[in-house]
């Protein structure tokens, strides 16, 4: 069920046994009618994937509730396409990627990893794993007005972030990550905290944010440690822009770096390669509701 990327991690960490225990109740190879219903909830998803040069990147993909939605228990459909200009336009005729549905009011989240095929119709995933996650470090967000269209959206590209981007990061209390094995192909995931747990460093280049405590199974740690592609999608929830950066990821386990940041159990520090911005990402903003009560103070508030 594991493959070694997830084991090596499980084993540093001490958890082998739980992640065994964890997964068995909890990844299936089809849909549970539950996942179903609840995806058809979702006005948005965030999907991972691989562009045409092989770089990782998450990407949001929306379509108003109801795009998504299962056709059968193992296969689901998402009637909409990345827009033009997004880096994974191109990259989902015949790809493994992976799909996170999340639900920012109830704080609950699934996972469903596979093949994906363009049809006329919208991308049909063909289900290999479908998993739940628990609630932890979500906010608690409610969409509470729509955008205007805003015609053809603008797009933004470099090689790091620039002083207006950093600030997104430095406020940013959630972001999705994205990862991949060589063989099972892309995973989406979410991290959360308090606005400022991730650091920006060595002029836009370089991220660092902390891992906390989560289900064990280590899918995200276990693919990079597998492979080191990695990318990052911060959404701006009161302008609907989305910030989408790829690059290489270092797990950091030494202890030193690790306890300046309270909560944390590892870092991963992000090696910036390429940047892309969106205006229009999102068609409706998001209003915080309540930060998450898990949320660790940030390494700044504790210094």
């Amino acid at each position: 069920m594991f493959h070694t990327g997830e084991r090596e991690v499980q084993r540093r960490a001490g958890v082998e046994l739980v992640a065994e225990q964890v997964a068995r109740h909890n990844i299936t190879p089809w849909i549970p009618p539950e996942f179903g219903e609840f995806l058809a909830r979702q006005p948005f998803v965030v999907i991972a994937g691989a562009d045409g040069d092989e770089r990782v990147w998450a990407s949001p993909l929306a379509g108003g509730i109801g795009f998504a939605h299962a056709l059968d228990e193992s296969r689901v459909i998402l009637a909409a396409d990345p827009p033009a200009g997004d880096p994974l336009e191109a990259a989902l005729g015949h790809a493994r990627i992976g799909v996170l549905a999340i639900e920012f009011a109830t704080r609950l989240r699934i996972r469903l990893n596979g093949v994906a095929e363009r049809t006329p119709d919208g991308i049909v995933l063909t289900v290999e794993e479908a998993f739940g996650n628990c609630p932890k470090f979500i906010q608690r967000r409610l969409p509470t007005s729509a955008f205007e269209p805003t015609g053809t959206p603008r797009h933004k590209f470099g090689t790091a972030l620039d002083a207006e981007q950093v600030r997104t990061v430095a406020r940013a209390d959630t972001f999705f990550i994205a990862s991949a094995h060589p063989e099972r192909g892309a995973d989406a995931s979410h991290r959360g905290g308090r606005p400022g747990f991730v650091e920006v460093s060595c002029g836009g280049r370089e991220l660092a944010f902390p891992d906390y405590p989560g289900n064990r199974m280590f899918q995200t740690l276990g693919n990079l440690t597998a492979d080191a592609r990695a990318g990052l999608l911060f959404l701006d929830w009161e302008s609907g822009a989305a910030l989408q950066l790829t690059g290489r990821a270092e797990i950091v386990w030494d202890e030193n770096e690790v306890d300046a940041w309270p909560g944390a159990e590892r870092l991963v520090r992000i090696s910036v390669e390429a940047v892309h911005e969106r205006a229009g990402a999102m068609s409706a903003r998001w209003d915080l509701i309540e930060p998450s009560r898990l949320n660790p103070p940030t390494k700044s508030e504790r210094t």
